[in-house]
């Protein structure tokens, strides 16, 4: 690959917008989950991986288990994103939220925990 097509293909990643999606954090020890909804679903998995290791996590519970366990008792993963339609009165946001809430029902009706 020579620099003129690596810079093309570098320049189209970036114009590309990130993932809507629905982000979960589980703790397989105990088998519960932080559920979250994001416009950018891998910057906000990013965003909590980064916190936990730097031990400045807003959820005191998930840093526990996450002080206790380590990385290795976590999977970090988005479960879902939505594909953003072409559509100018297409709402994200309620979208991301309807996605959320059915997720949460789903896992609820099998016993899921949450944090």
């Amino acid at each position: 690959m020579n620099k003129r097509q690596q810079t093309a293909l570098k320049a189209a990643y970036r114009q590309q917008p990130p993932a809507l999606g629905i982000v979960a954090l589980q703790h397989l020890p105990s088998g519960r989950m932080l559920l979250e909804a994001s416009r950018n679903a891998p910057g906000v998995l990013n965003r909590h991986r980064f916190e936990l290791k730097l031990g400045t996590h807003r959820n005191r519970a998930l840093l526990a288990d996450w002080r206790r366990d380590g990385e290795a008792g976590f999977r970090c993963e988005i479960i879902d994103t939505v594909k953003v339609p072409d559509d100018p009165a297409f709402d994200a946001d309620a979208e991301l939220a309807s996605l959320l809430a059915l997720h949460r029902e789903q896992l609820q009706e099998q016993g899921q925990r949450f944090y």
